[in-house]
Protein backbone atom coordinates (compact mmCIF):
# COMPACT_ATOMS: atom_id res chain seq x y z
CA UNK A 1 0.00 0.00 0.00
CA UNK A 2 1.08 3.43 -0.48
CA UNK A 3 1.49 5.88 2.59
CA UNK A 4 1.12 9.50 3.42
CA UNK A 5 1.19 11.48 6.49
CA UNK A 6 -1.96 13.70 6.13
CA UNK A 7 -2.93 16.63 8.29
CA UNK A 8 -6.25 18.54 8.28
CA UNK A 9 -7.02 21.91 10.06
CA UNK A 10 -10.02 25.04 9.30
CA UNK A 11 -8.61 27.64 7.83
CA UNK A 12 -10.36 31.68 7.87
CA UNK A 13 -9.24 32.45 4.63
CA UNK A 14 -8.51 30.47 1.23
CA UNK A 15 -6.98 33.85 -0.32
CA UNK A 16 -4.39 33.79 2.56
CA UNK A 17 -3.78 30.23 2.64
CA UNK A 18 -3.20 30.43 -1.21
CA UNK A 19 -0.73 33.49 -0.43
CA UNK A 20 1.32 30.90 2.06
CA UNK A 21 1.88 28.23 -0.43
CA UNK A 22 2.58 30.20 -3.29
CA UNK A 23 5.72 32.21 -0.68
CA UNK A 24 6.83 28.68 0.07
CA UNK A 25 6.96 28.48 -3.28
CA UNK A 26 4.68 25.89 -4.23
CA UNK A 27 3.55 25.52 -7.62
CA UNK A 28 -0.61 25.53 -8.12
CA UNK A 29 -1.59 22.57 -9.97
CA UNK A 30 -5.50 23.36 -10.82
CA UNK A 31 -8.92 23.55 -9.20
CA UNK A 32 -10.42 20.73 -9.18
CA UNK A 33 -14.50 20.57 -8.42
CA UNK A 34 -14.91 16.96 -6.71
CA UNK A 35 -17.46 15.02 -5.34
CA UNK A 36 -16.87 11.91 -2.93
CA UNK A 37 -19.00 9.46 -1.68
CA UNK A 38 -18.37 7.78 0.87
CA UNK A 39 -19.37 3.80 1.81
CA UNK A 40 -19.74 2.37 5.26
CA UNK A 41 -17.03 -0.80 5.57
CA UNK A 42 -15.66 -2.96 8.62
CA UNK A 43 -11.60 -1.45 8.55
CA UNK A 44 -10.46 1.57 6.74
CA UNK A 45 -12.68 4.35 4.84
CA UNK A 46 -13.89 4.02 1.13
CA UNK A 47 -14.77 6.50 -1.10
CA UNK A 48 -15.83 6.74 -4.73
CA UNK A 49 -14.03 10.63 -5.85
CA UNK A 50 -15.31 12.25 -9.27
CA UNK A 51 -13.49 14.93 -10.49
CA UNK A 52 -14.98 16.96 -12.82
CA UNK A 53 -13.35 17.40 -16.32
CA UNK A 54 -11.05 14.05 -15.17
CA UNK A 55 -10.89 10.49 -14.28
CA UNK A 56 -12.82 9.12 -11.29
CA UNK A 57 -11.24 7.11 -8.69
CA UNK A 58 -11.93 4.53 -5.66
CA UNK A 59 -10.28 4.99 -2.82
CA UNK A 60 -9.56 2.88 -0.10
CA UNK A 61 -7.68 4.42 2.99
CA UNK A 62 -6.81 3.38 6.73
CA UNK A 63 -5.42 6.04 9.10
CA UNK A 64 -6.14 6.90 12.65
CA UNK A 65 -8.88 9.40 13.32
CA UNK A 66 -7.22 11.98 15.33
CA UNK A 67 -6.45 15.47 15.34
CA UNK A 68 -3.49 16.40 13.60
CA UNK A 69 -0.42 14.11 11.04
CA UNK A 70 -1.42 10.71 10.77
CA UNK A 71 -0.01 8.18 8.23
CA UNK A 72 -2.69 6.77 6.24
CA UNK A 73 -2.12 3.72 4.36
CA UNK A 74 -4.07 3.67 0.63
CA UNK A 75 -4.83 2.18 -2.66
CA UNK A 76 -6.47 4.02 -5.82
CA UNK A 77 -8.03 2.39 -8.59
CA UNK A 78 -9.03 4.65 -11.58
CA UNK A 79 -12.87 4.07 -12.64
CA UNK A 80 -14.55 4.40 -15.80
CA UNK A 81 -17.89 3.96 -15.36
CA UNK A 82 -18.27 6.27 -11.81
CA UNK A 83 -22.37 6.26 -12.12
CA UNK A 84 -22.46 2.42 -12.76
CA UNK A 85 -19.82 1.62 -9.61
CA UNK A 86 -21.89 4.40 -7.29
CA UNK A 87 -25.08 2.22 -7.49
CA UNK A 88 -23.20 -1.57 -7.47
CA UNK A 89 -21.44 -0.30 -4.27
CA UNK A 90 -24.62 1.38 -2.87
CA UNK A 91 -26.07 -2.20 -2.92
CA UNK A 92 -23.07 -3.86 -0.81
CA UNK A 93 -22.28 -0.99 1.02
CA UNK A 94 -24.34 1.83 3.49
CA UNK A 95 -24.02 5.47 1.54
CA UNK A 96 -23.10 7.33 4.89
CA UNK A 97 -22.55 10.85 3.11
CA UNK A 98 -21.72 12.82 -0.13
CA UNK A 99 -19.35 15.74 0.15
CA UNK A 100 -18.88 18.41 -2.65
CA UNK A 101 -15.82 20.25 -2.47
CA UNK A 102 -13.72 22.96 -4.32
CA UNK A 103 -10.03 22.23 -4.36
CA UNK A 104 -6.81 24.17 -5.26
CA UNK A 105 -4.34 21.88 -5.40
CA UNK A 106 -0.74 22.95 -4.73
CA UNK A 107 2.76 21.14 -5.09
CA UNK A 108 5.34 21.51 -3.15
CA UNK A 109 8.36 19.05 -2.74
CA UNK A 110 6.59 15.71 -2.00
CA UNK A 111 3.73 17.03 -0.37
CA UNK A 112 0.02 17.98 -2.12
CA UNK A 113 -1.26 21.34 -0.57
CA UNK A 114 -5.39 21.42 -0.74
CA UNK A 115 -7.32 24.69 -0.51
CA UNK A 116 -10.54 23.04 0.24
CA UNK A 117 -14.03 24.88 0.15
CA UNK A 118 -16.58 22.01 1.44
CA UNK A 119 -20.15 22.59 0.50
CA UNK A 120 -22.14 22.76 4.47
CA UNK A 121 -18.20 22.65 6.55
CA UNK A 122 -16.57 25.28 5.32
CA UNK A 123 -12.90 26.31 4.38
CA UNK A 124 -9.77 24.10 5.11
CA UNK A 125 -6.03 23.18 4.28
CA UNK A 126 -5.08 19.41 4.08
CA UNK A 127 -1.34 18.78 3.64
CA UNK A 128 -0.77 15.26 1.79
CA UNK A 129 3.01 14.64 2.69
CA UNK A 130 3.93 11.09 0.16
CA UNK A 131 6.18 9.26 2.55
CA UNK A 132 8.66 8.66 -0.01
CA UNK A 133 11.94 9.21 1.52
CA UNK A 134 11.47 8.03 4.91
CA UNK A 135 9.06 9.10 7.28
CA UNK A 136 11.57 11.63 9.20
CA UNK A 137 11.59 13.45 6.32
CA UNK A 138 7.76 13.38 5.63
CA UNK A 139 7.44 14.53 9.31
CA UNK A 140 9.58 17.04 9.32
CA UNK A 141 8.47 18.53 5.42
CA UNK A 142 4.69 18.19 7.64
CA UNK A 143 6.30 20.56 10.63
CA UNK A 144 7.26 22.84 7.96
CA UNK A 145 3.69 23.00 6.47
CA UNK A 146 2.31 23.84 9.80
CA UNK A 147 4.80 26.23 10.67
CA UNK A 148 4.51 28.31 7.69
CA UNK A 149 0.72 28.10 7.52
CA UNK A 150 0.20 28.96 11.24
CA UNK A 151 -1.64 26.13 11.84
CA UNK A 152 -2.58 25.90 15.47
CA UNK A 153 -4.43 23.23 17.56
CA UNK A 154 -7.45 24.23 17.56
CA UNK A 155 -7.90 24.57 13.90
CA UNK A 156 -7.27 20.65 13.68
CA UNK A 157 -9.68 18.35 12.23
CA UNK A 158 -9.99 14.76 12.82
CA UNK A 159 -11.22 12.42 10.10
CA UNK A 160 -12.74 12.68 7.01
CA UNK A 161 -15.18 15.21 5.38
CA UNK A 162 -17.49 12.62 5.27
CA UNK A 163 -16.72 11.96 9.33
CA UNK A 164 -17.36 15.69 9.82
CA UNK A 165 -20.22 15.74 7.94
CA UNK A 166 -21.83 13.43 9.78
CA UNK A 167 -20.71 14.88 13.18
CA UNK A 168 -22.55 18.14 12.14
CA UNK A 169 -25.80 16.46 11.51
CA UNK A 170 -26.01 14.58 15.17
Amino acid sequence: MNRNLELKAAVRSLRSAASIAESLPARRAGILIQTDTYFKVSSGRLKLRETQGANSELIFYARPNRRGARLSRYLRFRISNPKELSEALSQIFEKTSVIRKKRILYLHRNARIHLDLVQGLGTFVEFEVIVRRGLSQAKALMNALKKAFGIRTKDLRAGSYGDLKRTKRQ
